[in-house]
């Protein structure tokens, strides 16, 4: 995969458990936790927008783009 999801990195940062973030975002401890496990394969812009707005951060702290190698 080249997105990288760095939510569990962020959240230890700010000490905030998925308990918490999940009540503050309004989404279900399931799927906070799928998404900070990375098994998730897309993320709706209000979702991440209430994420950032509650970790005080960018969308850049939480994903990231990690070119895949080229096969000849």
């Amino acid at each position: 995969m080249a997105i990288i999801l760095r939510l569990d990195r962020v959240m230890a940062d700010r000490k905030i458990s998925l308990n918490e973030l999940s009540e503050k975002v309004g989404i279900s401890n399931v799927n906070l936790s799928n998404l900070k496990t990375g098994k998730v394969k897309a993320i709706r812009f209000s979702t991440l927008e209430a994420i950032c707005e509650v970790l005080d951060c960018q969308p850049g702290d939480i994903l990231e783009y990690v070119r895949s190698k080229k096969i000849d």
